[in-house]
């Protein structure tokens, strides 16, 4: 019975695997994520996979033998692959489709980057919905915040993503 499966392929190589699974005319899927990458001193927004070396492929067991699907190039192993494979449920498959994030003109237009001494909002994780001030960027895409928490001034290093500049 057709049915998706998981393969987990050679470190980098999910775009390869899936080429040359391509030619033997089974179906992938490989879900991307943009990304912002910083490549000779220049931002840019990149394609990354969702899952690093990790692919999605529908097939037959019984039509298209496990061993041609390991010995393709790019390929490692299907995973859990015993004596009986697990499949996928297509309902995961296409969840994933569904959530999968496209570049939009949003994205694509900057915000400007925090000043110090804007007013933010967490957005998320254990601070959500308090507001600090912000300070300091800092390396690996994380920032400075002051916030007053139980009457102390206090300085936490949160991921920017997880903040955003209160707008008055």
């Amino acid at each position: 019975m057709k049915a998706w499966y998981l393969l987990y392929c050679k470190p980098r190589s999910e775009t390869r695997a899936q080429q040359n699974l391509a030619l033997q005319n089974l179906e992938t899927y490989l879900p991307m994520i943009s990304e912002e990458k910083s490549l000779r001193g220049r931002k840019q927004i990149c394609r990354v996979p969702l899952f690093p070396n990790y692919l999605f492929i529908n097939f037959d067991p019984s039509q298209t033998s496990v061993r041609q699907v390991h010995s393709t190039r790019g390929v490692n192993r299907i995973v859990n692959c015993r004596e009986q494979m697990t499949p996928i449920d297509d309902r995961v498959i296409h969840a994933i489709r569904m959530k999968e994030l496209t570049p939009s003109q949003t994205e694509l237009a900057e915000e400007p980057e925090l000043k110090t001494g804007e007013k933010i909002r967490f957005k998320d994780g254990p601070f959500i919905d308090l507001e600090g001030v912000f300070q300091e960027k800092c390396p690996n895409k994380r920032c400075h915040i002051l916030f007053n928490i139980m009457g102390q001034v206090k300085i936490v290093a949160v991921p920017q993503q997880s903040v955003e500049r209160i707008h008055i």
